[in-house]
């Protein structure tokens, strides 16, 4: 049984959006592939983006809370269509009235109606709002549902995109799909596989199947559209004197120019390194520097940094004041 999204992050069923958050990247760096190396990081890591990403969006929430593991299969317009007429739940909610189902049980206009979740058929409940087969007149020709996943990807598979196997869980077990990514997929995109949704009732056609992207948190790149951001760190003297370092794209290591006197902050654009763009011109990718100082000094390394303090009327704190009033 797959287990409950809200203990996946650690979160009360109350959680608000920032707890949520918070809960998240807390554990997607603890997870984190390239970084906790444990056998079984990985499908954790997979578990909690994909709690997250149904938490995170009010209405997935929403079919979540009522409907348990089973919130997939449920259209996104089924509170619509129960309330259109009673076929659904065997006649018990009249034409045109409201039918909400709880884990209580069934909610017709605010009169609660019925038992709850257990042993009751979700598919036989809902019928051929599923795509299933359904009994008497609502077994007419009709189309099956659309249905949507997540598709988790790493920076590296979206930008470079490709075939991809997955494997979904669905109301008739596991089903295996190869994906074809577009280079450079952005989070939030869709991608279709056709007739892979719901099935349709007597002849009708199979849904569609929407995989909507979503980009795994990465310890190096942030990503902003199609830029990409990435820290570059220097030692003080590279950023004083002005030095070409490697830097770390999701296209393999390039080089950059840091000017001379580049302080911390400071970012150095490489047009088009960012997020390829097939169908238009391809993002940018930022290196922000980061000045380091080593952690521990060598005698010699003392020595040239104190005569640097005596020597230098560098004043840092002064010149942040001068820049200051110069944007006055």
């Amino acid at each position: 049984m797959p287990r409950d999204f809200y203990e996946v992050l650690e979160v009360p069923r109350d959680a608000g959006p920032d707890e949520l958050q918070q809960a998240f990247r807390r554990l997607a760096r603890q997870n984190h592939p390239d970084v906790n190396k444990d056998p079984g990081a990985e499908e954790r890591f997979k578990e909690i983006n994909e709690a997250y990403s149904v938490l995170s969006d009010p209405e997935l929430r929403k079919r979540y809370d009522r409907f348990g593991e089973d919130f997939r299969r449920v259209p996104e317009d089924w509170e619509e269509r129960v309330g259109a007429g009673a076929g659904g739940f065997g006649g018990r909610a009249g034409r045109g009235r409201r039918a909400t189902w709880t884990a209580e049980g069934l909610d017709v206009d605010g009169a609660f109606v019925g038992g709850g979740f257990d042993g009751i058929d979700l598919e036989d409940l809902l019928g051929g709002m599923f795509g299933g087969r359904g009994r008497g007149p609502r077994a007419a020709r009709s189309a099956g549902a659309d249905q949507e996943a997540e598709l988790p990807l790493t920076v590296e598979e979206a930008y470079r995109g490709g075939r991809k196997e997955i494997t979904l869980n669905g109301p008739e077990g596991p089903r295996s799909y190869t994906v074809t990514i577009p280079p450079g997929v952005t989070d939030g995109r869709r991608i279709r596989l056709a007739g892979e949704g719901g099935r349709g009732l007597g002849d009708g056609p199979a849904g569609d199947l929407y995989l909507v992207v979503r980009l795994l948190p990465h310890p190096l790149f942030r990503v902003e559209g199609r830029n990409i951001h990435v820290d570059l760190k220097l030692a003080p003297w590279e950023a004083a004197l002005g030095a070409t370092v490697p830097v770390v794209a999701p296209g393999g290591e390039t080089k950059v120019t840091v000017p001379s006197g580049s302080s911390s902050g400071r970012r150095l654009r490489l047009r088009g390194q960012g997020m390829p763009d097939p169908a238009g011109h391809p993002g940018d990718l930022f290196a922000e520097i980061k000045i380091m100082v080593p952690a521990r000094l060598g005698e010699r390394e003392r020595e040239l940094y104190s005569e640097l303090a005596t020597t230098s009327t560098f004043d840092p704190r002064r010149a942040t004041t001068d820049d200051a009033r110069r944007r006055r």
